[in-house]
């Protein structure tokens, strides 16, 4: 399926773009591959396919959501080059 110009041009307005003589060409010949590729792919038989909804279609078991302890401040604070009343100092983003 051979777009023509106009379409091309069509499409091209609709995604806010500007082509060139070349660029549409180039364009038409692209987006018809495209097109016929699809056409292909409609043209299957996906009856016996069962569908996905997502990526885990092998059946993996997902861990339990359970909620557990955080780390303590003392243990988080640890890790601060400056702290102020359990809290981390930063310097201002802002002076």
């Amino acid at each position: 399926m051979l777009l023509s110009i106009t379409e091309v041009q069509h499409i091209a307005h609709l995604a806010r773009l500007e082509l060139s003589g070349e660029e549409t060409n180039r364009y038409r010949n692209q987006l018809s591959a495209i097109l016929d590729y699809v056409t292909q792919l409609q043209k299957l038989d996906t009856a016996a396919i069962f569908p996905t909804a997502g990526g885990d279609s092998n059946g993996a078991e997902l861990r339990k959501d359970v909620s557990s302890p955080g780390l303590g401040s003392e243990i988080l604070l640890r890790t601060a080059s400056e702290k102020q009343q359990a809290q981390y100092k930063m310097p201002p983003v802002f002076e």
